[in-house]
């Protein structure tokens, strides 16, 4: 049966909310891309006068598209070069996804997207449909062909694993520009001292450089072992310049909602830093620098005014 203009449109009514699920899903926004993609063929294969609720029908075939992926990206991931991080999302980004609730906002988050590749598929499909979307536990048992029970089950198993592992405070945008500027104040002070001070003890800095731009395989861990870290990292260089090919551009933003560190060069993202912030200071910085997970924030970050950068690093 042919496909109407009509039925194409109630696919296109709902391409926002399916991206927004499957990203937080994957944690690629190419990954999610390509599995509402194929959620689009599948609709137009389908007799769609006989789907009852079209929005539950397309949720369904989506999620568990995303969970068969999830199940292949676990062994690729056993291969990747060095640490994984989940592509970031500038502010403004539509595949973040509604922000109306603490649940929505803080599903998105870096250091909880993150935390959710401690989970296995069922676990992450259900917290994400629960916490960031409000299914009810029945719709999630319908949509993954279990029963409501085990949803239940699930779903507090889920939520009791990110929660174990996660100190991050709400903050506003202004709120989260200051802080990443306090941060680059003392990164570029040229003493570790000042960066110690806004550090938790236990603070961690992780980045991922996909095999393609040098990064340490393993975390550095340890308020005065990051700041060391962090402190070089901004160190003026001439390999750092070649390696990005100048002298990065470099902003106070937000990122999956976090307070984040922007670097460009030439209008090119190279650079994504998140930071995890806790009551006792910051608690995580995640780097992501691997060229093929900043397509979408280059993409993003020349149709979004950004004004002048705070500085221009290396």
């Amino acid at each position: 049966m042919a496909m109407t203009v009509n039925d194409v449109d109630r696919f296109e009514a709902a391409r926002s909310r399916l991206e927004a699920i499957a990203y937080r899903l994957l944690g690629s926004a190419g990954e999610a891309e390509d599995a509402v993609q194929e959620t689009f063929l599948r609709w137009h294969a389908a007799d769609v006068d006989r789907i009852a609720v079209p929005e539950a029908w397309l949720t369904k075939v989506l999620t568990n598209l995303c969970l068969n992926q999830l199940a292949s990206a676990r062994a690729r991931r056993e291969t990747y070069v060095g640490q994984w991080l989940p592509e970031p999302l500038l502010v403004g980004d539509p595949m973040l996804g509604p922000a109306d609730t603490a649940e929505q906002r803080e599903s998105v988050s870096y250091a909880v997207l993150t935390l959710m590749e401690r989970l296995s598929p069922n676990e992450r499909a259900v917290y994400v449909l629960r916490e960031a979307f409000d299914y009810s536990h029945r719709e999630i048992a319908e949509i993954l062909d279990i029963t409501e029970v085990a949803s239940q089950q699930i779903f507090h198993r889920a939520k009791k694993h990110v929660a174990d592992g996660k100190a991050r405070i709400e903050i506003d945008e202004a709120a989260a520009r200051r802080i990443v500027e306090e941060f680059l104040a003392a990164a570029t002070s040229g003493r570790t001292e000042p960066l110690v001070r806004l550090l938790t003890e236990d603070a961690v800095a992780i980045g991922d450089g996909g095999g393609k731009v040098p990064a340490r395989a393993r975390a550095f861990e340890g308020a005065v072992a990051v700041a060391k870290f962090l402190w070089g990292l901004f160190k003026p260089s001439a390999a750092k310049r070649a390696m990005v090919g100048g002298a990065p551009g470099v902003y106070a933003w937000t990122a999956n909602g976090d307070p984040a560190v922007v670097a460009v060069v030439d209008g090119r993202v190279v650079g994504v830093m998140c930071l995890e912030v806790s009551a006792q200071g910051i608690a995580a910085f995640r780097n992501q620098v691997n060229p093929d997970k900043l397509e979408r924030a280059t993409a993003l970050w020349a149709a979004t005014a950004h004004g002048e950068p705070l500085f221009n690093a290396f």
